[in-house]
């Protein structure tokens, strides 16, 4: 699932794995959210036998897989507290993110559920122009997970979530309503289901509501997990629009590779990309990278700067087709 920031009415549907947050998400360019956490079945706040989210369905997949950017980015966060940091972050580039400089602060509440998890969760990031992303993440009880965003340009909230995720044994039960206008009468309302069958298999379904007056489509997708002792991952979305699948291993220690196939029935059209992740911990090194049949050919390389707390990002994307090259340079700090 890929981030789409919405500019006015709710986009057409095309199914589940189209359909995904209408905000920047923890790993995109918004720098002030929170770190990025476990995968939802490995949180201590979850139980251990629970499935995670359709949302991260194919997460152990796609987090090998790279984020190229272009031109450069630096990122710098200084904490003022234990539980709230402030974050410098210039952008200068022709990517998604608009190049300039950008201020975001980050609270994190005093109800620890574990030692690198706390909630309630402030995070927003605003730029010279008054355009701002925001975010509030808190545990109601023991078991809900409620999200509430928004994305404000030019003085007009153009995106705004609300997500609420039940956490049970076996199951997770999410609800998602996005974008809603009471005025145009418009909006994307979604509700998923994951449950655990077996220890090592999921199946859930996800039915994505799209309302634009006096219109009402809707897409019902049915999906499927596989996770294998032997440290591979199956997994596959399906509906009557589009066909994902991804295939996950870990070969060793040091190197993850996945497949993605990506289909759209209505085209028809289809993608195929392999991706692989090389990590060598005592040299500090990280790299991603990725080849798809669009003839894109692409690469993070990531080296902590140790005893300095920076992490150096080189980034490349070439597509051999239409001659296009993207290369990046980026400073971040280091996350642990």
């Amino acid at each position: 699932m890929g981030n789409v920031f919405a500019s006015g009415p709710s986009p057409p549907i095309q199914g589940s794995q189209s359909f995904t947050q209408f905000l920047p998400q923890d790993g995109g360019d918004s720098t002030t959210s929170p770190p990025k956490s476990p995968p939802d079945n490995q949180q201590s706040a979850t139980p251990s036998n629970n499935p995670g989210s359709m949302e991260n369905l194919h997460r152990k997949c796609k987090d090998i897989f790279p984020m190229p950017f272009d031109g450069a980015k630096v990122v710098v966060n200084k904490m003022l507290s234990n539980h709230f940091q402030i974050s410098h972050n210039i952008v200068m580039g022709s990517g998604i993110t608009p190049p300039g400089y950008r201020f975001g602060a980050t609270y994190i509440g005093t109800r620890e559920i574990a030692t690198s998890e706390a909630y309630p969760i402030f995070s927003g990031e605003i730029d010279p122009t008054g355009n701002l992303n925001s975010r509030i993440i808190h545990l109601v009880g023991d078991r809900l997970k409620v999200q509430v965003g928004t994305q404000i340009q030019n003085s007009k909230c153009i995106a705004s979530q609300f997500t609420s995720d039940y956490i049970g044994n076996d199951f997770t039960a999410s609800l998602v309503f996005g974008n809603l206008d009471p005025i145009n009468t418009s909006g994307v309302a979604v509700a998923s289901y994951l449950q655990n069958v077996t220890n090592n298999l999921s199946l859930g379904a996800e039915l994505v509501c799209h309302y634009q007056s006096p219109a009402v489509n809707s897409v019902l997708s049915v999906a499927g997990r596989y996770t294998s002792p032997n440290d591979f991952v199956v997994s596959g979305t399906v509906n009557n629009s589009s066909v994902q699948f991804c295939y996950y291993q870990r070969k060793n220690e040091n190197l993850q590779v996945g497949v993605q196939v990506e289909t759209n029935l209505t085209e028809p059209d289809s993608t195929a990309s392999f991706g692989y992740q090389v990590d060598l911990p005592k040299s500090n090194f990280v790299f991603r990278g990725f080849v798809d049949t669009n003839w894109n050919v692409g690469g993070v390389f990531e080296k902590k700067l140790l005893p300095l707390p920076f992490t150096l990002l080189f980034s490349g994307l070439i597509n051999h087709v239409k001659s296009q090259t993207r290369v990046g340079l980026g400073l971040y700090p280091n996350v642990s």
